[in-house]
């Protein structure tokens, strides 16, 4: 297996008012090049702070995050690290530096110190990729919350890393930005080859990722595909997450006597099971 992340016995601890907290204890996992991961957690599992030592934002107080065969702790790989692993945070207000929206996504590569035409070449494929080429020369500001979070994924992406980390990137955008969002993500996964992490807490968005993650009180107690992690509904529940509303709907036939298949996800393969299931009665 080609992992582009090693997370080895990973641990994170912070004090505040001399008392020592831990956010992520003793942690391990890879992610495999040109994966799409979704890490699942409440607020306070660890799952932001985990996100954060995956690009070397934050070193690790004990174990060691390894990007492509580097130590995120080795400061002189500082920059190669965030070359190869992007970061798109919460709040696209606070990743866009421009007036104007090619400028922004220009940002990056000219920090990199690229020749113009190469940069001019990386704005357009980069907004191109997520869809927002035709708005390279309007104000960020004016744009709906889904587009600015796209054109601050663009920016990322014209600095060509090879793993993308969203840390909750949907959570201030309503259903129709956040399906945008979430489906600009898996055409990067599949046409690019771009590895992703996506942290959320929106189960529908790890619907149709290859693994899942769940994350409580800093260690990971659930690793699994997509089905079989939402198969565990009373576990989900016992640490304070939801599952997709098929599964949900589901669950609650099975408990109410039907004879019904609840390992599908997706509505079409939901409504076959329960018309399967209402032949049977």
């Amino acid at each position: 297996m080609d992992n582009i992340i090693e997370v080895k016995n990973v641990t994170y601890e912070y004090s505040t008012d001399q008392e020592i907290h831990t956010a992520v204890n003793d942690v391990s996992f890879g992610i495999e090049r040109g994966s799409f991961t979704v890490i699942l957690g409440h607020n306070g599992s660890g799952k932001s702070t985990l996100a954060k030592m995956l690009n070397g934002l934050y070193k690790p107080t004990g174990g060691d995050v390894f990007v492509d065969g580097i130590n995120t702790k080795d400061e002189k790989e500082e920059i190669e690290v965030k070359r190869k692993v992007g970061m798109v945070f919460q709040n696209p207000d606070n990743q866009l530096v421009a007036s104007i929206v090619e400028e922004d996504v220009a940002f990056g590569p000219e920090n990199l110190g690229l020749q113009p035409e190469v940069i001019r070449k990386r704005v357009d494929d980069a907004l191109k990729s997520v869809g927002m080429y035709e708005f390279r020369e309007s104000t960020p500001h004016h744009l709906s919350g889904g587009q600015k979070q796209r054109i601050a994924i663009a920016g990322i992406i014209a600095m060509e890393p090879e793993c993308l980390i969203l840390d909750e990137p949907t959570a201030m955008l309503d259903p129709v930005g956040r399906r945008e969002i979430v489906d600009t993500l898996h055409r990067l996964n599949k046409e690019k080859g771009i590895t992703v992490v996506l942290i959320t807490h929106y189960m529908e968005e790890a619907e149709k990722a290859d693994r899942v993650m769940v994350m409580n009180d800093g260690v990971i107690i659930d690793d699994n595909t997509p089905k079989e992690i939402f198969k565990n509904v009373e576990q989900l529940k016992a640490v304070g997450l939801s599952v997709p509303q098929t599964t949900e709907l589901l669950y609650a036939l099975k408990q109410n006597g039907f004879n019904i298949n609840t390992d599908v996800l997706s509505i079409e393969e939901t409504a076959v099971a329960i018309a399967k299931s209402l032949e049977e009665k």
